[in-house]
């Protein structure tokens, strides 16, 4: 549920903290008062793109911010983007942010954990859904109908099944089509990855093997200077007259005797009879690793002669030394798939297998489809005659075609305005009053059907008017009992039907134009509806009016 928002320095609207309630809401104002900038600002919080400049005048930047008590499906979301830490996994509320600075850059946060302004989307799109006044024109669109429908039947999990198993079906046709297509090339390609791979398996070589070619190679062709730089060393530390070592033994025996001059001296001895040690030590290290150290001739010839063979292929297969394990790892992978086509039948198989899934998972979504349509057209007709529209009549009409990612057949919403006419596609037939009231009737339909716990509505009654609007007020209401409703708009009937009303005023300071909204009281609300009544000037009789409307 849409618990509060809170708006700083946004478009005309200085400051601004809102707490919502649950049930239907209400928000209304003159025209021009800045009803709009509530959705736009809870748009930006849930990760809508900024398409403008929206920062107050004389402003640094934007701070918009709207909290919401958390849901299962918003805590998975948070499990499985790694954004739920203990912080945010024991927190009953979510906070989403977005800061947006003069240059055009935002910043979006979850809990005050810094996000991507894609990720506040999808985490929104989790929590609200919002209806725009122009919503309905989208309805006239086939793709549009057919999600409507599957939304309806609660069998997304199965749509998005048989996409994916179309896809593998169609990417396993495509394939034998062109294999057959190109069989001569292939086996072509084939005989000749064969040879290839004869070779690099005869080869016999890994990037581990290389690097140790290399540093083997390295020290064997550098053999003489080891070898004499190793004598050196040795001859210094242990055999030159004078050696190193003697020198030290000198020092020490020197500095033992002043030691009874000078007990501070003692450390100093002993970090000398220390290096003595560690040089001793050098020593015989150096003469250990020149005895079992030999430079055969022969095997730097042996070595040399492996690392040119090395070259040698990977020039021929235009690759680095190094690559050679991973090219023929590829080349056996695409002969695995080459044999596969060469198999007689085998890839046909295995397409007529996954167009055989394809169809089943199809077919039960036709089944599901079907089912319900027949309780959509059902409740949507029902709809109509309180709306206005009596003797009118709602379809979605199924029709069979060929196998695609959506299914096998195409949904397509019919509609008959009053009694004795055929259905005909609703972008046909439908003027914009009507397209608006099959419209809403729809959206609360289906919202029922629906997880996202909070709905706004921004003035989609436009184009009804008289006892129409009060059946759509009645409607929301209807819908506010089981989920949270906010609805803009310009109707004294639809307003009158909320739980909670919201008014949106306009006031200039300092020659600055400012919107605010507040919270309407009973003897408020009353003046507000008696102005949506009967205009600037509010008479006893539409005060009246308002409060028979309010039932008070």
């Amino acid at each position: 549920m849409l618990q509060s928002l809170s708006i700083r320095d946004f478009i005309i609207v200085e400051t601004l903290d809102l707490e919502f309630s649950g049930g239907f809401t209400t928000l209304t104002g003159e025209t021009g008062a800045g009803k709009s900038i509530l959705i736009d600002a809870l748009s930006l919080a849930l990760g809508e793109r900024n398409d403008g400049a929206v920062i107050r005048a004389g402003a640094e930047r934007a701070d918009i911010s709207v909290t919401f008590s958390s849901n299962q499906p918003a805590l998975n979301w948070l499990a499985d983007n790694e954004l739920n830490s203990n912080a945010m996994e024991s927190a009953s509320e979510l906070i989403l942010r977005r800061v947006i600075y003069t240059d055009g850059r935002s910043r979006g946060f979850i809990n005050g954990v810094a996000v991507t302004i894609g990720q506040l989307k999808e985490l929104g799109e989790l929590l609200v859904d919002i209806y725009s006044q122009n919503a309905h024109h989208s309805l006239l669109k086939t793709n549009t109908q057919r999600q409507i429908l599957d939304e309806y039947a609660q069998h997304i999990d199965l749509v998005s099944q048989v996409t994916k198993q179309y896809k593998t079906w169609h990417q396993l046709h495509l394939q034998r089509v062109e294999v057959e297509k190109n069989a001569a090339a292939y086996a072509d390609e084939l005989a000749e990855l064969r040879d290839k791979t004869r070779e690099l398996k005869q080869l016999n070589f890994d990037v581990t093997e290389w690097e140790d070619l290399q540093a083997e190679h390295h020290k064997l062709a550098n053999g003489a200077s080891l070898l004499s730089g190793l004598e050196a060393c040795i001859a210094a530390l242990d055999e030159n007259e004078p050696a190193v070592i003697s020198m030290l033994a000198q020092v020490q025996n020197k500095l033992i005797g002043l030691v009874e001059f000078d007990a501070q001296l003692k450390e100093a001895a002993d970090e000398v009879d220390s290096a003595i040690i560690q040089l001793e030590e050098a020593s015989r290290s150096l003469n250990r690793y020149l005895q079992r150290t030999e430079l055969d001739p022969a095997r730097l010839n042996e070595v040399e002669n492996r690392i040119q063979a090395v070259h040698n292929t990977a020039r021929k297969y235009r690759s680095k030394p190094e690559e050679l394990p991973d090219l023929l790892s590829a080349d056996v992978a695409r002969m695995a798939q080459l044999e596969t086509f060469a198999n007689d039948g085998a890839l046909a198989k295995l397409e007529a297998e996954a167009f055989a899934t394809y169809q089943a998972s199809a077919k039960q979504l036709s089944s599901n489809r079907l089912q319900a349509a027949n309780s959509l057209s059902q409740k949507i007709s029902a709809e109509m005659q309180r709306l206005s529209l009596s003797g009118g009549r709602f379809e979605v009409a199924l029709t069979a075609c060929e196998a695609t990612s959506n299914g096998l057949e195409t949904v397509e919403f019919l509609v008959a305005g009053h009694a004795g006419v055929e259905p005909r596609p609703l972008n046909k037939v439908a003027s914009g009053g009507e397209l608006s009231r099959i419209s809403l009737a729809l959206h609360v339909t289906t919202a029922s059907q629906g997880s996202v716990p909070c709905m706004i509505f921004d003035e989609v009654d436009v184009g009804i008017g008289g006892g129409v609007a009060e059946v759509v007020g009645q409607l929301l209401k209807q819908l506010g009992a089981e989920r949270q409703v906010l609805v803009i708009t310009h109707l004294p009937q639809v307003a009158a039907q909320a739980a909670q009303h919201l008014q949106v005023s306009k006031t200039q300071a300092n020659g600055a134009t400012l919107s605010h909204i507040q919270a309407l009281s009973q003897t408020e609300r009353v003046e507000e509806i008696a102005r949506m009544l009967g205009g600037i000037q509010i008479t006893d009789t539409t005060r009246s009016h308002a409060k028979e409307m309010l039932k008070v």
